[in-house]
């Protein structure tokens, strides 16, 4: 359903010009039924001036006057033909003021970690432009010395579903063009919960490269022969070279 503009503006006004109940001036200006109230007590959009829809062709007054005796009535936008498909309108992502200056940071950590993400999906992600997208990709922005790659959710930039959802279309597209993936991409390419369920890759340490077809069951080549020794040999005393004289001391 289509709002007024300024919709706190003319919630001040319908609420000291009129008679509607709070909900019904809350449904039709798109704020919670609390806040009227809060602008009926002066505790809310102090200091704001009311703006009249009356006036300013967004509401008539047969309108105002039916919803004034009826409490269930719901107020109609009065069609205005220059507001007609604004809400199509598209543009970039809005980003607040205090997360632009890390934009550059997420932008960075989508080149490195999703490289197979267009331009086009980068800047609808984080609300950003093309020639910045390619000044990070080519390591030419002016401040691409001090840029630590963050990740976009984490800062409040993006959400993680729409952020599997371009990942997810960036590997269909890979897929119909043909194109050979490694298994780091494949997992790069792979929503966040299917990540979570998949078996650790193996990797054979750098160490022992070239050793993985060597079989324990193999032999050597050469086997050195092994002097048996015979166990009783080590509790049999020497026999002979003894004395008389050395047996008389340890006799009691």
């Amino acid at each position: 359903m289509a709002k007024p503009l300024m919709a706190k503006a003319t919630a001040v006004w319908l609420v000291d010009n009129t008679t509607i109940s709070f909900k019904q001036i809350a449904d039709f200006v798109g704020m919670h039924e609390l806040e009227v109230q809060g602008i009926a007590d002066g505790d809310v959009a102090a200091g704001v001036k009311g703006f009249d829809p009356i006036s300013n062709n967004q509401l008539t007054q047969e309108e105002i006057d039916a919803a004034q005796n009826n409490p269930l009535h719901k107020l109609k936008l009065k069609f205005n033909p220059s507001a007609a498909g604004e809400e199509k309108r598209r543009g970039p992502r809005y980003t607040p003021l205090s997360k632009r200056q890390d934009r550059p940071n997420s932008i960075l950590w989508l080149v490195k970690f999703h490289p197979e993400l267009s331009d086009g999906q980068i800047a609808k992600l984080v609300g950003t432009t093309k020639p910045t997208i390619q000044s990070i990709r080519e390591r030419t922005h002016w401040n691409i010395t001090n840029m630590q790659p963050i990740d976009p959710v984490a800062l409040g930039l993006c959400k993680q579903s729409e952020l599997d959802t371009a990942v997810q279309k960036a590997a269909a597209k890979q897929a119909a063009e043909g194109k050979v993936m490694s298994d780091d991409e494949r997992r790069k390419l792979v929503s966040t919960e299917q990540s979570l369920d998949m078996d650790a890759a193996p990797k054979i340490p750098s160490a022992i490269e070239g050793l993985e077809t060597f079989s324990l069951t193999d032999e050597p080549a050469e086997e050195k022969e092994e002097e048996v020794v015979d166990a009783d040999s080590f509790f049999n005393l020497p026999k002979g070279g003894e004395t008389d004289e050395e047996e008389d001391e340890f006799r009691p």
